[in-house]
């Protein structure tokens, strides 16, 4: 992996770093480390798509936490404790055979409904036999 890069406007090198950014949705901020390509004094940094998937779950569960929309983890959670796998929770409760793969990475959001059901389901598991 490259150690050294330089900004394409000003020449500046960069240094691989990671960086806390706050991020704000609705009101709510979150701070977190953002990993890039920064100059010395500056967090104006130059980031890869892997750097940006970084951020893009950071806001998901921003945005997840504002609207009381189930975190990646419990989904998983409800998903092990109902004894479906991925696939078969995508199937059954719905958003196809990799939905539940991105929503316990982070990076999609479950719809209110989907979150809203799982939580019903948590409560009442046997309901799962009805659909």
């Amino acid at each position: 992996m490259e150690t050294i890069k330089y900004d394409a406007e000003t020449g500046e090198k960069l240094t691989r770093d990671t960086r806390n950014i706050t991020i704000t949705y609705r009101g709510r901020d979150k701070t977190f480390l953002m990993p890039g390509w920064y100059p010395k004094d500056s967090d104006e940094g130059t980031f890869t798509d892997e750097d940006m998937k970084v951020y893009d779950r950071a806001l998901n569960q921003l945005k997840a936490e504002t609207e009381n929309l189930l975190l990646p983890n419990d989904i998983r959670s409800i998903r092990k404790k109902l004894k479906l796998t991925q696939v078969q929770a995508g199937a059954i409760l719905g958003g196809g055979k990799k939905a539940f793969q991105k929503y316990e990475s982070g990076e999609i959001l479950p719809s209110r409904a989907i979150s809203n059901l799982l939580k019903l389901l948590s409560i009442q598991p046997g309901l799962l036999k009805s659909l």
